[in-house]
């Protein structure tokens, strides 16, 4: 694998009492593994692998920079899920996102995609409990919504005028795919899930404009933060 080099990586703590922090990154390789003019040969199976491996090696680059930030000294275990650093505990969610791959293999082939033509990655540690995160740069289709979301979901997003329903699609988005990580849902299950209450609290808020918004839903009980000049929702 190529070296990598992490660029504009924002550290966040989000809970000072469970130690959870979150960071992201954009991740470029030092030399880079595809040159559209000269590596025109590759296929797009073979695109697809190189970025997948750069996501990989992308998150953990970055989880190694958070825990130097932190001064803390570990090692991630990666033996079951949810991942946890093996000596201190601390529970390790990471997401990636490239705007430009148009090899994904799970729905996401569904999400449109955009000409971004580098990775961002992203993780959280907390010491608390299993954390979820994801960082997403492409928008997600209504016609995607309506084949997944709850039907609650569904009744006020079709209500709202377009900019807004698009904004709260791909936030809600973000919130299913972070409980998927932390509970171990299928993708199915975890897209059909009901989060309507979540819907209201976003579009009371001035999402866009605010460096970090944090929620609490009342039924799981867990907290919802959204960095928006990072594309990055975690729940905790």
């Amino acid at each position: 694998m190529q070296n990598l080099m992490l660029h504009d990586i924002l550290y966040t703590q989000l809970d000072p009492m469970t130690m959870t922090w979150c960071a992201t990154a954009q991740v470029r390789p030092i030399q880079p593994y595809y040159d559209q003019a000269a590596d025109a040969h590759l296929s797009a199976p073979q695109i697809a692998r190189h970025q997948r491996q750069q996501q990989r090696a992308g998150v953990r680059l970055l989880l190694q920079a958070l825990l130097k930030r932190l001064d803390i000294v570990d090692c991630l275990d990666e033996s079951n899920f949810p991942y946890r650093l093996t000596h201190s505990q601390y529970y390790v969610c990471f997401s990636h996102t490239n705007g430009n791959n148009k090899n994904t293999t799970r729905m996401q082939n569904d999400i449109e995609n955009s000409d971004i033509p580098y990775v961002k990655v992203a993780v959280v540690i907390s010491r608390h409990r299993a954390s979820g995160i994801d960082i997403e740069v492409n928008a997600v289709k209504w016609q995607v919504a309506k084949r997944f979301y709850h039907p609650k979901e569904l009744a006020i997003l079709q209500a709202l005028p377009m900019i807004q329903r698009n904004s709260a699609i791909r936030w809600l988005w973000q919130i299913k795919e972070s409980f998927i990580k932390i509970h171990q849902y299928t993708l199915a299950q975890g897209l059909g899930m009901d989060y309507s209450a979540i819907i209201y609290d976003l579009l009371n808020q001035p999402i866009e404009t605010l460096p970090l918004l944090t929620l609490t839903d009342d039924k799981t009980n867990y907290r919802i933060s959204v960095i928006s000049s990072q594309q990055t929702v975690i729940v905790y």
